[in-house]
């Protein structure tokens, strides 16, 4: 297994997006599977949004500075990600509301991945080079075990109300 942090954080998104795309496929009374994987992309996207935080933006900020705006959008995109996973959350698969939040999650989070790996994914992997990507993906794998997997969960909230008051 590689322990290169794009490649963790790539296979991340693949995860994220077939739970994505399952749901879609799922049909319009699938409201227990529906609520199942709503349920996972959630403790997906919760963990996923943790290590990027707290591990790769940070460093992707202090060595590729050009970046800068792009990693404070996407700070910002995960922001809008927690407020809708919470909101979830406490939605019955049988709300009618349920399905459209669910959509806008989706779009909002697959245009973020897309531009994480088509726009600033290659200047970090040039930038920090190999060797710091390892040592990035190994940190990453060690921050997923204790990372949350609820939006919230007291770290994860800390970051939504960090979001909010910045």
């Amino acid at each position: 297994m590689s322990t290169d942090a794009i490649v963790l954080l790539k296979d991340d998104h693949k995860q994220i997006r077939k739970t994505f795309r399952d749901f879609q496929k799922a049909g319009p009374r699938a409201h227990a599977t529906k609520g199942k994987l709503v349920d996972r992309m959630i403790e997906l996207l919760t963990v996923h949004t943790y290590v990027e935080n707290e591990c790769m933006y940070p460093a992707a900020r202090e060595r590729v500075p050009e970046l800068e705006t792009h990693i404070l959008e996407s700070f910002e995109e995960h922001h809008v990600a927690d407020v809708l996973c919470i909101e979830l959350a406490a939605l019955s698969p049988d709300d009618e509301r349920f399905d459209a939040k669910a959509t806008v999650l989706i779009e909002n989070v697959s245009h973020h991945m897309d531009e994480e790996e088509e726009e600033w994914f290659p200047q970090v992997r040039s930038a920090l080079g190999r060797k710091e990507l390892q040592r990035l993906g190994a940190e990453i794998l060690e921050m997923k075990k204790k990372a949350p997997r609820s939006p919230a969960q007291p770290s994860a909230l800390k970051k939504a109300i960090d979001a909010i008051i910045a």
